[in-house]
């Protein structure tokens, strides 16, 4: 049976470039690696979320928009697409030595949860989707977490200089802090391993942060 291995992280940390750069890194060393994507758009349960939630396709079923869809409500989309797709990294588990997901289940505790203002709130709220997943839907658990953590300052300066248009939320400042601030209450309730992507105020390259994520990884496995 294969490690399940799931990458968080902040705006601008880069988490598909470092999860692809991964594999990549892992597969030359000879280890059979799977991944995937959280919420995967191309099932039924992410054309729900892709469409009537997030409207990509035109209009959205929620006339006061997603972004103001009580968190819980929210979530849940998203545990459905993971209840779902549970088979498929079940199925990837047995046939390779790790499977590694982009996003998971502690994506959704840090950007609905920013959205909680009260702490014991927060806390409740992690506790009911952790309950909900895991113990009571028996999504898979991953075995380690990592989490990159690019402060919102220089994700902002990041941002500056990119060609792409930010969203609604990623222009949103004080929303990127409060993910931040979740993402780091996360590390400690639930053991994230935390990835500077910054060191003495600099960001860090893409390969030092590679490199890091690496050989703590390697070294757990």
């Amino acid at each position: 049976m294969g490690k399940l291995i799931t990458i968080e992280g902040t705006d601008c940390s880069g988490k598909e470039t470092q999860s692809n750069l991964l594999v990549e890194r892992l597969r030359e060393h000879g280890y059979k690696v799977a991944k995937f994507s959280n919420p995967d758009y191309e099932t039924p349960t992410g054309k729900i979320i892709a469409g009537p939630y997030l409207a990509k396709f035109g209009e959205g079923y929620f006339p006061e928009g997603a972004s103001n869809v009580p968190p819980l409500v929210a979530s849940l989309y998203y545990t459905a697409d993971r209840l779902y797709n549970d088979a498929k990294i079940k199925k990837a588990l047995k046939e390779n030595d790790i499977v590694l997901i982009d996003r998971f289940t502690h994506s959704n505790l840090a950007y609905q949860g920013a959205r909680i203002k009260s702490k014991t709130e927060r806390e409740k709220f992690y506790n009911t989707i952790s309950t909900i997943e895991f113990d009571l839907g028996g999504l898979t658990k991953p075995d380690y977490v990592f989490f990159l953590h690019m402060p919102t300052d220089n994700a902002v300066e990041l941002r500056k200089g990119r060609a792409e248009k930010a969203d609604q939320l990623e222009k949103d400042v004080e929303y990127l802090r409060k993910a931040e601030k979740t993402y780091l209450e996360l590390c400690k309730k639930f053991g994230l391993i935390k990835i500077p992507c910054v060191k003495d105020g600099n960001v860090r390259t893409i390969f030092e942060i590679n490199d890091e994520l690496y050989k703590k990884l390697t070294k757990l496995i």
